[in-house]
């Protein structure tokens, strides 16, 4: 099997994930978080990457990187084996203690960077482990405090987002990561399969064509995720039932548009788009309309094989599969 693509660039931002093989514990005592964070640590030092937020949860971690020097492999493959082997040592065992590499996501720094860390920070608390962010081994507390044995996380750049006055930037960034993720957002981590770009039209567009252009004749497994954009999906639609755009999104009362249903439904499901993004897209009178009709696509799917087959099929032409 050949290895996911890897996107690098100089300044590119991830969100990394691993767990351990079989849901295996990876930390099995407090030596073991503190060795992790002391890897990190040296990872900085050697890699000059940026760490902005971390969580160290019992079977698995969630990281936030920035790469300068455009090296995410390069990284990861270092925390990753410095650690398998000390914990391996540790501990007395031996083999993989990982699930796989790891999984990354090319962060779209401008729409999704806050909404990355917040997730990150509530994963304890979402988790049910605390109610109140007294969880030690987050880099929640960083954010809170000027204390130096928090220099090496690299908060700044989240916390100018948040708000350019230094004074207000600790009060803010403690109501934002109090309000829970949205639906939207937290069903993109739900998802069997998880996309490879969390961004906007405009930079998912601007990274296939600087990465995917000319690789159709090489395999490329993650790419077949990458999201496609609306657009995209809609122009699918338009030339499987032979409609314009203007007829794929009209609704008229008492008339079924199987076409407009099946793009409200596809990207929901695909790129989880708000309702209410949905129904002014199609010109539904009722954000409820556009929730009615992804439910009623859904049973079809289920009780109609032939329709669950067309799904399918348009689904393969988005290089996706159902």
């Amino acid at each position: 099997m050949s290895r996911p693509l890897r996107i690098e660039y100089t300044g590119a931002w991830y969100h990394v994930m691993n767990r351990g093989g079989r849901y295996i514990s990876i930390f099995e005592d407090k030596n073991d978080y503190s060795l992790f964070l002391d890897i990190l640590k040296d990872t900085i030092e050697t890699f000059h990457i940026k760490i902005a937020a971390f969580c160290l949860m019992q079977n698995h971690y969630h990281l936030l990187i920035q790469t300068p020097e455009s090296n995410i492999s390069r990284s990861m493959r270092h925390i990753n084996g410095v650690y398998t082997q000390r914990f391996n040592k540790l501990h007395g065992y031996d083999g993989a203690l990982f699930r796989g590499r790891y999984k990354s996501i090319l962060v779209d720094e401008d729409s999704y960077l806050l909404q990355v860390m917040r997730y990150i920070h509530r994963n304890p608390v979402t988790a049910g482990l605390t109610d109140k962010f007294k969880y030690p081994w987050s880099s929640h507390k960083a954010y809170l405090s000027n204390a130096k044995e928090w220099g090496w996380v690299s908060k700044d750049k989240i916390l100018s987002m948040l708000n350019r006055n230094k004074s207000l930037q600790k009060a803010v960034y403690k109501d934002f990561v109090n309000t829970p993720d949205n639906d939207d957002f937290t069903a993109i981590y739900k998802k069997r399969k998880l996309p490879v770009i969390l961004g906007n039209e405009k930079f998912l567009s601007n990274i296939k064509d600087r990465y995917f252009k000319n690789k159709r004749n090489i395999e490329i497994p993650e790419s077949k995720i990458l999201v496609p954009d609306k657009s995209e999906i809609m122009s699918v639609l338009c030339r499987e039932y032979k409609v314009s755009l203007e007829d794929l999104k009209v609704s008229r009362r008492g008339q079924k548009n199987e076409a407009r249903d099946i793009a409200i439904y596809l990207i929901r499901q695909i790129r989880s788009d708000t309702l209410n993004t949905l129904s002014g897209e199609f010109n539904l009178k009722k954000d409820s309309s556009a929730g009615s009709i992804v439910d009623r696509v859904k049973k079809q799917i289920q009780t109609d094989k032939q329709f669950r087959c067309k799904i399918n099929s348009i689904l393969k032409k988005l290089n996706m599969s159902y």
